[in-house]
């Protein structure tokens, strides 16, 4: 990420803060798998959007009017033995040569440098809550500036979530953010498109897995934005089945929500096809409701419309094909204020979409749903789950179908950042045919 594009962000921050003022967001911390393994490290989203360093044990600072500087970075310093058994740090060096930084201080000092840098300050902007052990550390800090009230000195009053600012950047992508993001959408379209081509009665979830998080990781992924799930037959019926290990049997249908996560930013996509390369007529007839329902809630993901408009469209063409294949009975209206059709749509059509795979950002202000933005991603994935009951014909029994996509709004329209992929039922089994 360009620095000029950092710095920018930084001051946009700042500006919104105010004087007499300090934002404070930590890296987080490195989490232990089991014995003495850690899990591989992603910096939290808040602290990597505003610095792009990498590290763990790292805690970003804001002082807006500091003559000194107002970008500060406590980090790790150098260490070669830590190095060698490890890896590579930036160390004080880095974090201002190659990350911007103004100053930067051993991680270990800052019980002895952070209090200082609260003194005179009103307001700290700080997201209680996501860093348990930070948040007490903080607290502390505050108390001992405290102390110096006879000095003259006078400690922060307030603590304000750095959400009320931070979020509503985030919300909006840049240019840059969208480049990364488009990364992200081709290279899950490769991998969904991988799994729908290999996929076979009698393989393992697992195996599918394996196929899609490979093909993620040859194209520059690291990680992948969320557990992959690939749900076959009634597992598709546990939203976020994330066990992978069931053989995958002859006219079933399988579910595979699945995401690639390039420099810290999300695709989500899910699709549904069958284990044998055909739908039956009943898979087809329910899939088309679901396609209809994404259909219509993408036409309402643009400018000029609510956030709650695109679910509301979805909801009617999921209730009014429900009442036509006998799921349901009674009259649409009725059944969407009684919230009816919920036992087969239990979920929202969609979550905004960026560093966070269900990213920052109100979907309501002052009590209203807000206007959609230019600039703003969301999903689209509405969805039908039919489980097996007394009610209900057995032709219908463990369809579950959800069609997901990611949708850009833009002043030309909505753009599906992920329309590369097979969506209709003819598309996808032209490409399984393949």
């Amino acid at each position: 990420m360009n620095t000029e594009i950092l710095a920018r962000r930084r001051r946009g921050v700042m500006q919104l803060m105010g004087e007499d003022c300090v934002a404070i967001i930590p890296s987080g911390a490195e989490s232990l798998r089991n014995g003495d393994v850690q899990f591989n490290f992603r910096p939290d989203s808040n602290f990597y959007y505003l610095s792009h360093f990498p590290e763990p044990d790292a805690v970003l600072v804001l002082i807006p009017g500091r003559e000194q500087g107002e970008y500060v970075l406590f980090c790790r310093e150098k260490d070669l033995d830590k190095e060698t058994w490890y890896g590579y740090r930036e160390g004080l060096e880095g974090a201002v040569d190659r990350y911007s930084a103004d100053d930067a201080y051993p991680i270990d000092d800052i019980d002895e440098i952070l209090p200082g840098l609260l003194e005179n300050r009103t307001k700290v902007y700080y997201s209680m809550g996501r860093h348990h052990d930070f948040d007490s550390r903080l607290i502390q800090w505050v108390n001992q500036v405290k102390t110096r009230a006879r000095s003259g000195v006078t400690a922060p009053t307030e603590f304000v979530d750095l959400g009320i600012i931070l979020y509503e950047l985030r919300l909006v992508k840049r240019a840059e953010e969208l480049r990364i993001m488009r990364r992200a959408a081709k290279l899950s379209i490769a991998a969904h498109q991988r799994a729908m081509r290999v996929c076979r009665p009698g393989m393992k979830e697992y195996q599918l897995q394996a196929e899609l998080e490979y093909v993620m990781h040859q194209g520059g992924c690291r990680a992948q934005a969320y557990p992959t799930i690939v749900a076959g037959g009634s597992r598709a019926l546990v939203l976020h089945y994330t066990e992978n290990q069931a053989t995958l049997e002859d006219g079933e249908l399988l579910l595979i929500d699945a995401g690639a996560e390039v420099d810290c930013y999300a695709a989500d996509i899910t699709r549904t096809f069958p284990v044998n390369g055909q739908f039956s007529v009943e898979q087809k007839v329910v899939y088309d409701i679901v396609l209809a329902a994404h259909q219509v809630a993408v036409e309402h993901t643009c400018i000029g419309k609510l956030w709650n408009d695109a679910h509301e469209a979805a909801v009617r063409v999921l209730v009014t094909g429900m009442l036509d294949l006998g799921l349901l009975k009674g009259e649409v209206d009725g059944l969407i204020e009684s919230g009816s059709y919920k036992r087969f749509y239990m979920h929202r059509t969609g979550h905004w979409l960026g560093m966070d795979v269900h990213d920052v950002g109100d979907y309501k202000v002052e009590g209203a749903w807000r206007p959609l933005e230019s600039g703003m991603v969301s999903t689209v994935e509405p969805g039908l789950y039919i489980a097996p009951d007394s009610d209900i014909e057995v032709r219908w029994h463990n369809i579950a179908i959800r069609i997901e996509d990611d949708v850009l709004v833009t002043r030309d329209g909505p753009e599906i950042l992920t329309q590369g992929l097979a969506r209709t039922t003819d598309e996808i089994e032209s490409l399984m045919a393949a």
